[in-house]
């Protein structure tokens, strides 16, 4: 199974610059990297991002990421995983840009 996190353009950016990152405005308010599962990613698009692009959905291996990546209970009680930790380049299994249609956001497959 993977997680998912969602970053707008010039959060992607400052990622790939740095290598590294606190995440979004949202993530360093809370103090935590939000993630999403795939079942939780359209709500998390609809809630958060909703109009927005692009946007770029990152893909990661949870196994991968330690003990710094703790799941709790969120929007309507289901548990997210959430990584007390800067999240880096080197976590992610993959990457691309998530399109926005007439429909809302395509994410394309998920695993």
């Amino acid at each position: 199974m993977l997680i998912y996190k969602i970053l707008r353009e010039d959060e992607w950016a400052t990622l790939k610059a740095q290598g590294e990152t606190d995440g979004s405005p949202a993530d360093v308010a809370d103090g935590y990297i939000h993630f999403s599962t795939a079942t939780q990613l359209p709500g998390t698009l609809a809630k958060h991002y909703a109009g927005e692009t692009p946007l770029h959905m990152l893909a990661c291996d949870p196994d991968t990421l330690g003990d710094k990546l703790i799941w709790e209970p969120a929007r309507g009680g289901d548990l997210f995983p959430h990584l007390y930790r800067r999240f880096t380049l080197a976590d992610i299994q993959w990457s691309r840009v998530v399109e926005l249609t007439e429909d809302g956001h395509q994410t394309g497959p998920l695993e």
